[in-house]
C-alpha cells in the first residue's frame, strides 16, 4: 500500500474519531433512538459522531464545505465533506453488526476519497482517485481490493438491498426479472453489500431511496476496485436517488435489463 494522500489521512483519521464514538454505544443498553420526520430512526451515536466529525472538520479545515445526514449543509468552497455517521442505523440500533461510518470529499462535485468503517465488523475499507481500492480486517494488514470477473448476468450474484424500495420506485417487475435471470440474489444490506462487490465476492448492487451520503464514501471505492457507480439508468451520479454498482462488466447489461422490464406508472 503506498502512502496515504493527506486528504485520505485525514478521512481515515477522522473514522478513527467516528469508531471511538459509535462502537461504545453499540448494543449499549440506554441508547436513545428518536424517529425523525421522514420516519426514520436516529440514535445519540449518530448525532455524536457527526457532533465530532464536524468539528474537527471545521477546526482543521476551515474553508471546505460539509454535509451530514444528520446536521445538514455548510457551504464554503469546492471541497465538500460527505458524512453519513451511522449507515444502517437500524441495525445499529438492533445490535445487527451490519453498520459503519461513511466519510467521504467531494471536490468540484466529483468523490475523490471514501472511507467505510465498520467497527462492529472489524473491518475498514478505503480509496481514493488513482491509488487503488483497498481493504483492512483487525489485526490484519491491508489487501488491494478488486472487482470479480464475471461477464454474464447468468453467472451473476446480485445484492439488491430491499424489495421494499424497489416496489416504491415501481421498479419490482423489474426487480424480479432481474432476479430470475442472474444466478443467485441476496439482500446483504447498506454498506456491505457495495463492499463485497469491492472484494469481487458480489457482481451487482442496486438500489433505490439513497441519498448522497448514503453513497459518496462508496463510489471511489468502487471504482478504484475497478468497478462502476452510476444511478440505475447508468447517469454517473450519486444524487439521483438511486444507485447501481457492479464489476463493470455487467453495467450495460443491467442498465438495459432493468430499463427493459420496467414499465413507468
Amino acid at each position: 500500500m503506498t502512502q496515504p494522500s493527506p486528504d485520505l489521512a485525514f478521512a481515515l483519521r477522522l473514522a478513527d474519531l467516528a469508531d471511538a464514538v459509535s462502537l461504545p454505544r453499540f448494543q449499549a443498553a440506554d441508547l436513545h433512538v428518536d424517529t425523525k420526520p421522514d420516519r426514520s430512526f436516529v440514535t445519540d451515536a449518530d448525532t455524536a459522531v457527526e457532533r465530532a466529525l464536524r468539528e474537527v472538520i471545521e477546526q482543521e479545515l476551515p474553508g471546505d464545505s460539509f454535509f451530514g445526514e444528520e446536521s445538514g449543509r455548510s457551504e464554503r468552497g469546492s471541497r465538500r465533506w460527505i458524512i453519513d455517521p451511522i449507515d444502517g442505523t437500524a441495525n445499529f440500533l438492533r445490535g445487527v453488526p451490519n453498520w459503519a461510518t461513511l466519510i467521504a470529499l467531494e471536490v468540484d462535485g466529483v468523490a475523490t476519497v471514501g472511507v467505510v468503517s465498520a467497527p462492529a465488523f472489524g473491518a475498514r475499507w478505503w480509496a481514493s482517485t488513482g491509488t487503488g481500492a483497498w481493504g483492512q480486517a483487525s489485526g490484519q494488514e491491508p489487501r488491494r481490493l478488486r472487482v470479480s470477473d464475471v461477464r454474464d448476468l447468468e453467472h451473476a450474484s446480485l445484492s439488491f438491498q430491499s424489495i421494499e424500495q424497489w416496489d416504491q420506485a415501481g421498479y419490482l417487475e423489474a426487480l424480479v426479472a432481474l432476479t430470475r435471470t442472474v444466478w443467485r440474489d441476496r439482500a446483504y444490506g447498506d454498506m456491505w453489500s457495495y463492499m463485497l462487490l469491492a472484494e469481487g465476492l458480489v457482481d451487482i448492487v442496486a438500489e433505490f431511496d439513497v441519498k448522497p451520503y448514503d453513497l459518496a464514501a462508496i463510489a471511489p471505492i468502487v471504482r478504484e476496485a475497478g468497478g462502476r457507480f452510476t444511478d440505475v439508468n447508468g447517469a454517473d451520479t450519486a444524487w439521483n436517488g438511486s444507485s447501481l454498482a457492479t464489476n463493470g462488466h455487467l453495467h450495460d447489461a443491467a442498465v438495459a435489463h432493468i430499463a427493459e422490464h420496467h414499465s413507468p406508472a
